[in-house]
């Protein structure tokens, strides 16, 4: 890939704000243990170094959907490709996300794993943009809010390529 990318959010700046909202959910979670579920494959980079900062015990799941296929808009349409590999039922879940745009996603997900009786359920994200929200998500934990442009870097793709990027950035036409 030839892209050029313009750096949109530093990573010096990334790291920063990890490290406060793990302070800040450590601070929420004291005397508990947290249950990450890492949406895949975008929010991982996202979720190993926020998990790596909390200060209470972690243990992680995934679960893979998706509505954007390898189109840069979503589809509205909510997949399950790959779900949970142990019950929630009575753990305080923090579902970890690498973006929030429509909202479409994230609500379907959040009614279906309230529906298997987690203890609490939250929302993490590392990217908000609220401009493109169709649906109402409570998320408890915003890294960025960002304008409403298609971002790459930091676990989020286009075509699978450039998620290796230290910094959230913005292919430039």
């Amino acid at each position: 890939m030839t892209d050029k990318i313009k750096v949109l959010i530093p990573e010096d700046v990334v790291t920063r704000r990890i490290k406060e909202l793990a302070d800040q959910i450590s601070k929420d979670y004291e005397g508990r243990q947290v249950h990450l579920i890492c949406i895949l494959k975008g929010s991982i980079v996202f979720s190993c170094d926020l998990a790596k900062r909390f200060t209470v015990p972690v243990t992680f799941d995934f679960m893979s959907v998706s509505s954007y296929g390898n189109e840069t808009v979503s589809s509205g349409r909510v997949r399950i490709l790959k779900d949970l590999d142990e019950s929630i039922q009575g753990k305080d879940v923090l579902i970890v996300e690498d973006i929030i745009d429509s909202g479409n996603t994230l609500s379907y997900l959040y009614d279906l794993l309230s529906s298997r009786s987690p203890n609490s359920l939250n929302i993490c994200t590392l990217l908000d943009k609220p401009d493109r929200r169709e649906t109402d998500v409570k998320v408890k934990y915003v890294g960025f809010e960002i304008p409403d442009e298609f971002v790459v870097g930091y676990g989020l793709d286009y075509n699978q390529f450039y998620r290796n990027l230290p910094y959230v950035g913005v292919i430039e036409s």
